[in-house]
């Protein structure tokens, strides 16, 4: 006689294939953490701050009614000569910085269309430095009103014009600022965006002006740093383009170099 055994076997759950989506989101999300988690955009960030806030205070608490024709807000935002540098040299960072690490590898890998790590390291930048310089030179204006409250210089936040003119100067640097970042993401080197920056945006447009040409100087007014001249000031700067112009001329200038390097970037290998 024979018996048959029967074993019953546990049945094996088969579970179907994760598929892994990418989203916009997810993308932003991480580009947002990858700036947040690099030193360098703490240390320029804090520095571009303080930077602003200490010319802020100094020309405050020094003046002595000589400079009694410039423009309030333009007067107690001098810093933002300096801090503009170390948020263009961040914008670079963002981009070309990737390149000198090989990251970049590792991104467009996980991004294989590529251009929305582009766009979303730009959007995240975008932000972060309007938000940054906003802040900036609202606590600047502030502050250095502790000394202008009884000069000839005193003004509120909520008077004509004040707010726009901070805004605007925080807009006017971070759009320099992207057109950095652009010039990141098309050199793929940070010493060569630095230096086209420099050489093409800051020193440029002053050489072109020494041409004995008037056409010569109508088309300067239009570079960014001289468009973005006329933006953070409550009254009209002489010989610049109008405030809503140098806006939308800024954009043109970061959205053409944007474009440049989404075209090189579909083209090219890492």
């Amino acid at each position: 006689m024979s018996t048959t055994l029967t074993t019953d076997r546990p049945a094996t759950t088969r579970h179907p294939a994760t598929t892994y989506r990418l989203s916009t989101k997810g993308i932003v999300r991480s580009e947002w953490h990858k700036l947040w988690t690099l030193r360098s955009t703490w240390i320029t960030l804090i520095t571009a701050s303080i930077l602003v806030i200490a010319v802020g205070i100094t020309m405050g608490s020094t003046y002595d009614g000589d400079d009694a024709d410039i423009d309030t807000v333009v007067f107690t935002l001098f810093g933002t000569q300096l801090s503009q540098i170390c948020l263009a040299v961040l914008g670079i960072l963002v981009t070309a910085g990737e390149y000198s690490t090989g990251m970049i590898r590792s991104s467009l890998a996980a991004v294989p269309r590529r251009l929305p790590v582009l766009w979303s390291k730009a959007g995240v930048f975008t932000a972060v430095a309007f938000a940054v310089t906003l802040a900036t030179n609202v606590v600047t204006f502030l502050v250095a009103q502790i000394w202008l409250s009884d000069t000839d210089k005193a003004l509120s936040l909520t008077d004509s014009g004040v707010f726009g003119a901070l805004t605007t100067s925080a807009a006017s640097i971070t759009l320099l600022s992207l057109i950095a970042l652009g010039l990141g993401a098309l050199l793929r080197s940070v010493p060569g965006a630095i230096g086209a920056f420099v050489g093409s945006v800051l020193i440029l447009p002053e050489v072109m002006t020494m041409l004995p040409f008037s056409a010569v100087d109508t088309a300067v007014k239009y570079f960014p740093a001289q468009a973005a001249s006329s933006l953070g000031s409550v009254t009209r700067v002489e010989n610049t383009i109008a405030p809503g112009m140098a806006v939308f001329t800024l954009t043109l200038w970061a959205a053409a170099i944007m474009a440049a390097a989404t075209v090189l970037l579909k083209r090219r290998d890492v």
